[in-house]
């Protein structure tokens, strides 16, 4: 028995390996090269009717800027935010990584796009609404005193 907790002791410790992140059984080094028609079925019905009627100007050159501001940025640090309206962007492969300023109708809502995100919206990640407190004391939850 002593042996047994010598030998225990002396294992050394299992380190933590990071784990891959996989979307539908791929690991994200092989979605970034799939083609966009490849990329098409594995997405859902709504996101693949997107993509089968092709990416307009705008998506493009958002998509170029996300690029363009991420290979600007040095090793180990977060790119430059890239203002954007387009909600209704669905977040491709390519755009991991990057960091996007998602307009809610009143302010930019800076998104850190990370792998969990691919096939999502980017509106999904920047909310409109505030959400409502219920059963606080407002303005009018305060005791009513009547002018005399």
């Amino acid at each position: 028995t002593n042996k047994a907790a010598l030998m225990a002791s002396e294992e050394p410790k299992k380190r933590y390996v990071h784990k891959k992140y996989t979307y539908r059984g791929i690991v994200l080094e092989d979605l970034l090269d799939k083609t966009p028609a490849e990329l098409m079925e594995l997405f859902n019905a709504r996101q693949r009717r997107r993509m089968s009627r092709g990416l307009n100007i705008k998506v493009k050159n958002f998509i170029n800027k996300l690029h363009k501001a991420k290979t600007a940025t040095p090793e180990g640090e977060k790119p430059a935010v890239v203002k954007t309206h387009l909600r209704n962007q669905i977040i491709l492969p390519s755009m991991v990584g990057s960091v996007a300023g998602v307009y809610n109708g009143k302010h930019f809502i800076t998104v850190e796009i990370k792998p969990d995100m691919i096939g999502h919206y980017l509106a999904e990640f920047s909310i409109t609404y505030f959400p409502v407190r219920h059963g606080r004391a407002g303005i009018s939850g305060t005791k009513f005193i009547p002018l005399r």
